[in-house]
């Protein structure tokens, strides 16, 4: 086969596969890729008690960290954002799990006509205190603990929901600053259109099952917002952006896309899982995402070409990439939690492509 006509054939039929996302079109999708008929039917209360398996959770960990989207240049700090002192300090405890919450005022702190590219959340892991450390028995060595961090989303039923956003080994041995990759709940604030701080929610558990490996994780302290905490090193939150006017991402949309004046490029298209009805209780990872899609139009070719068979130019998707998702199965009277990712659910770029 003609390997020009094999390109093309390849492009178009990218370009059904990724459309401009609608619901019932992304709907399709997700049901065609899981073998479904029809949309579970799940309820609240299928949330309740719900506990992600480890292996769940390691496996959608390890694809999001696979397929993280690369990141542009930053050429400018917005800043570093300190905690709100008080109440931001707190730190839960159970048998297996320590959580320290966090608070940050993000009014006003992202410059105009401007764009995150990177959030970076930097906790100060404490000296070890040896005090802290289970007495020495006849177990398999234990040498960090895990630690991830959610976005915690506050209903207005005064529930939370939360989001894993990054989650990562820390020696358990070592001290000193800890950074993590914030960037999707900066995001999440960005779209959650609320005039409130963002909340962050940071879990220590043992780096495998077993109450040694629990005890073990029990010994890594952060500083907290508290002000009572004397210690060095507070939480800190790092923003990167780009200034628009000077570095708009090669491919994408300016404002005069959106007005249909543009040639073809990518616009942002999100969607946003907690508010879609038949999403809210099915896919439980992530919260929501940037889909892009294409817009725009083509230089059309002239009409002696059209007369040997050429078709019109339209603005299609030639590039995309695939999303990791976390979601609820019915499994008779129970549910079960699986992670799958899916194929071309980002858009990547986007071009003129000849129907014909």
């Amino acid at each position: 086969m003609d390997a020009r006509f094999t390109w093309m054939l390849c492009v178009l039929c990218l370009a059904i596969a990724v459309q401009a996302f609608t619901q019932e079109g992304f709907k399709e999708v997700l049901l065609k890729q899981l073998g479904l008929s029809e949309v579970p039917k799940l309820h609240k209360r299928d949330l309740v008690d719900l506990v992600i398996p480890d292996h769940v959770k390691n496996k959608y960990i390890s694809m999001l960290k696979r397929h993280r989207v690369k990141r542009r240049a930053l050429p400018s700090l917005a800043g570093i954002l300190r905690g709100i002192p008080g109440n931001a300090g707190g730190v839960l405890y159970s048998d297996t799990t320590t959580r320290q919450n966090l608070i940050f005022d993000m009014e006003g702190r992202i410059p105009k006509n401007s764009e995150v590219t990177m959030a970076e959340l930097k906790l100060f892991k404490k000296p070890l205190d040896r005090a802290n450390l289970p007495a020495r028995q006849s177990h398999r060595p234990v040498s960090n603990a895990r630690v991830s961090v959610y976005w915690v989303q506050r209903q207005h039923d005064g529930t939370n929901r939360t989001s894993l956003i990054d989650s990562r080994l820390v020696p358990i041995r070592e001290s000193g600053w800890k950074n993590f990759d914030v960037t999707q709940a900066v995001h999440y604030w960005l779209r959650n259109k609320r005039r409130e701080p963002m909340f962050l929610e940071v879990w220590i558990e043992g780096e495998r099952v077993g109450s040694h490996a629990s005890e073990m994780a029990k010994a890594v302290r952060f500083t907290s917002q508290d002000p009572k905490d004397k210690a060095l090193g507070k939480p800190e939150l790092v923003l990167y952006t780009l200034d628009l006017e000077d570095y708009g991402g090669p491919g994408d949309c300016k404002e005069e896309a959106v007005m249909g004046k543009s040639t073809c490029c990518r616009q942002k298209h999100y969607i946003n899982f907690r508010e879609l009805a038949w999403t809210q209780y099915w896919i439980i990872e992530p919260a929501g995402y940037q889909a892009y899609r294409c817009s725009g139009g083509c230089l059309q070719p002239p009409s002696p070409l059209r007369r040997f068979g050429y078709g019109e130019r339209a603005c299609a998707v030639v590039e995309s990439s695939p999303l990791p998702l976390m979601y609820l199965i019915k499994r008779g009277n129970h549910t079960e939690i699986e992670a799958a990712e899916f194929p071309n659910m980002i858009v990547e770029r986007c071009s003129c492509v000849t129907d014909g």
